[in-house]
Parts: C-alpha cells; sequence; structure tokens
C-alpha cells in the first residue's frame, strides 16, 4: 500500500484527530487558521479549539486577488498564475503558525483548506440553462501539502455541486454535528461577506434542518467603506451611524428576484456589488446621497433582508435561541437593527458554545474534513442539501 494512503488510514483510526483548518472569505481580510482537536464523527463529534490566529491579507494579496475577484472578464493568466501563489502564502502562513504555537507539523494529522473564492455564479444568478452551478476556489492542495508535509483536502465546493447543490453554504454540515442540542431550537446565523443561517431543530432530526444565504452581509458595507472613507470596513459602524436612512433606496435595493427565489439559495458579491447598488440609485433617484447615508441604508438592506429570511422560515411566538458569527457580529448598528426586527430571540455570540465567532468558518472546514475520513454522509432530505462528505485528498511529496 502506498505510504501516505497508510498514513490516512492510521489517521482514520486514531480517537484524535489534530486537524487545522483554514478559511478566508470573500472580504479579503486575511487566513483564519484554526488548529482542531477533533475525536468522533456525525453527531458524536467532539472539538477543542487548540490554537487560533487570522493571518492579515497584505494589501499586496489583497489588489492581486481584487484584479479577478467576482469579474466577468479577467486576466486568464493571471488566475492561473494566483492558484499556487495563493496557496503558497497559505502553506508559508501554516508553518508560520505552527512555530509561533510551538506545534511541529508532523504532529498534524491535517490540513483543510477552503481556499479564496473568486467566482461564484449557481445557475440563479448566470441564468443559462445549458449550465450547472459553479463556483471556483483558489488555492491548490497539492501547494499546501508539499509545502507543508501535511495532507490536504481541499475544493470542498466542488462535490456540493456534482451532487445536485449550489457549492454553498455549507455550513450545515459542521453545524448539525457540532452545534445541535436536544430540545433546544438553534439558529447559527453567521454574518461573512455573504450572510447565510443554519436552522437545527432541538429533536435533532437531520431533516428538519435547514440552511440558506439571506443576501449580503458585510460586502456591500466593506466596498463603500473602501470607496468613500479609504478603509477596508466600517469598524463599530461609525460611518453608518452618523447617516439616514434612504427609505428609496432601501426599496430598491430590494427589489431583486433573489429574495423571491425558494431557499436554500447562494449568492455572492457576483450580484451585490458596487454597481448593484448603482443601479439601485439610478432607479430610486437617489445618486446625490451622500456617503454617511449610503453606509446606513446599506447596513439597513443587510438587517432587512437577514430578518426578513429569519422571518419567512421561524415560527411566530415560538423560542429560538440565535448564535452569530463572522464579521458582522462585530457591527452594532447590525446586529442592534436584526435583535429590534427580532424581539424574541435570544441573541448570543457563538463563543458562548466554546467556538469563537471568528474562528467558527475554520473550525467548520476542519469538521468536513474529519467527516471525509472518518464520517458517513447525513441526509437531510432536501434538494439543494445532498447526503455528501466532501473534500479532494492532496498528499505531501
Amino acid at each position: 500500500m502506498n505510504r501516505n494512503l497508510q498514513h490516512l488510514f492510521a489517521i482514520a483510526e486514531k480517537p484524535v484527530r489534530r486537524i487545522i483548518g483554514l478559511m478566508s472569505g470573500t472580504s479579503l481580510d486575511g487566513l483564519d487558521v484554526a488548529l482542531c482537536a477533533i475525536s468522533g464523527s456525525g453527531m458524536d463529534t467532539q472539538v477543542k479549539l487548540e490554537y487560533f490566529d487570522t493571518v492579515p491579507y497584505p494589501l499586496e494579496v489583497k489588489e492581486e486577488v481584487r484584479r479577478i475577484f467576482a469579474k466577468e472578464t479577467i486576466s486568464f493568466q493571471q488566475l492561473c498564475l494566483l492558484n499556487p501563489w495563493i496557496a503558497s502564502l497559505h502553506a508559508q502562513w501554516i508553518l508560520a503558525c505552527l512555530e509561533k504555537w510551538g506545534v511541529k507539523p508532523e504532529e498534524v494529522d491535517l490540513i483543510a483548506s477552503h481556499g479564496q473564492t473568486v467566482y461564484h455564479s449557481p445557475k440563479i444568478l448566470h441564468k443559462l440553462e445549458t449550465f450547472p452551478n459553479a463556483t471556483l476556489q483558489i488555492g491548490d492542495g497539492d501547494h499546501i501539502a508539499v509545502r507543508t508535509g501535511i495532507i490536504t483536502l481541499s475544493d470542498f465546493r466542488q462535490k456540493h455541486i456534482a451532487a445536485g447543490g449550489e457549492g454553498a453554504p455549507l455550513a450545515l454540515y459542521g453545524d448539525y454535528c457540532l452545534f445541535s442540542k436536544k430540545d433546544e431550537d438553534r439558529v447559527m446565523l453567521n454574518m461573512g461577506g455573504i450572510a447565510n443561517f443554519t436552522f437545527l431543530p432541538g429533536s435533532l432530526d437531520a431533516e428538519g434542518v435547514f440552511v440558506t444565504d439571506t443576501g449580503p452581509g458585510n460586502t456591500l458595507l466593506d466596498a463603500f467603506a473602501r470607496k468613500y472613507f479609504q478603509a477596508e470596513y466600517d469598524n463599530d459602524a461609525a460611518f453608518a451611524k452618523q447617516g439616514t436612512v434612504s427609505e428609496a433606496l432601501l426599496a430598491a435595493l430590494k427589489d431583486n428576484s433573489f429574495f423571491k427565489e425558494p431557499f436554500p439559495r447562494t449568492t455572492g458579491p457576483e450580484l451585490f456589488s458596487i454597481r448593484y447598488v448603482e443601479q439601485a440609485q439610478e432607479r430610486s433617484g437617489t445618486t446625490d446621497l451622500g456617503a454617511y447615508d449610503v453606509m446606513a441604508t446599506l447596513t439597513r438592506f443587510s438587517a432587512d433582508t437577514i430578518a426578513d429570511a429569519l422571518k419567512s422560515v421561524l415560527q411566530a411566538g415560538k423560542d429560538y435561541a440565535v448564535y452569530v458569527s463572522g464579521g458582522g457580529a462585530h457591527n452594532p448598528l447590525l446586529v442592534g437593527l436584526i435583535k429590534e426586527q427580532l424581539p424574541r430571540l435570544n441573541i448570543r455570540t457563538t463563543g458562548e458554545l466554546g467556538i469563537a465567532g471568528d474562528a467558527k468558518e475554520a473550525v467548520l472546514f476542519a469538521i468536513l474534513a474529519n467527516e471525509a475520513i472518518c464520517g458517513e454522509k447525513i441526509d437531510f432530505g432536501k434538494p439543494g442539501m445532498p447526503a455528501i462528505t466532501m473534500g479532494k485528498l492532496s498528499f505531501p511529496a
């Protein structure tokens, strides 16, 4: 038997596996690196987050990725070059984190790499009947495996699409295993560039689980913070708090067929872009709206579309525990606007469950790798939520 296969078999048999989960989202703020000790699988999964760090993307990296990110027309050479370049940088940063933590690479069993999303194109966005759902993450797993010497799983989203999904959201596969609790209906709300949530029934019935993207989380806020204020994001909603919501612009922003699509649905910055807002301003006659008012309106847009999606699936008068994560969890205005519309919801952070909100997505990809090696597919019984395990294997040289 190939020695790498023997090693992989031995890893699967271990009572506890040390897995690094990696996540870099559409906000391009950096690489989240989570070293997890994971035992069991499925509903028996137990996770201890040993170490976590975010390596900020240098400006050069952001600029190189933005040359192709969410654009229909790009330099094919740029895409080709970035695929190994991003992977090599991620490998370099993993090794630096391990050195900082005092952990040797040979003490890590697996790496679970999400990669860097550069384009997400489900059929509800591209509307081309001949072509399937599609998504693309760069940062090739072979380069990470060879550079670190650690078996790497990557490209998780392709199996989801191959099995009939849209390639997102994938959070439910980890949320269900890690965060389900008997007799407590939970909502795991992640507000990254795009917002999504997973509903976890207190019955623990997999067929009762529900997941969807809701629309923009921080993607428009970040884009306009850069455009107007040369800031990477609206820290503590400082810009939005100084503005007044334009009801005309808000109505135009909400006027899109995406919000009428059935759940589960996915989207990305390919739709919710600066141009999307500019077109809404043109339709609503608000092109002269001030920067602070635009920021206030965009924050309300994210809050309303998140709240509307939750209202459409949660029963009125019933109690739910909502655990928030992602960059939006740090935006007090965004969180406050959601609370105003859903006063019965008990909104907390995932830190109360033992996983810091900023680390949650990286941890979830570590869980996906664990499931790929040790688990069994879970049948959620719904279209768009296929019963699969995910991740492509890359062995060290």
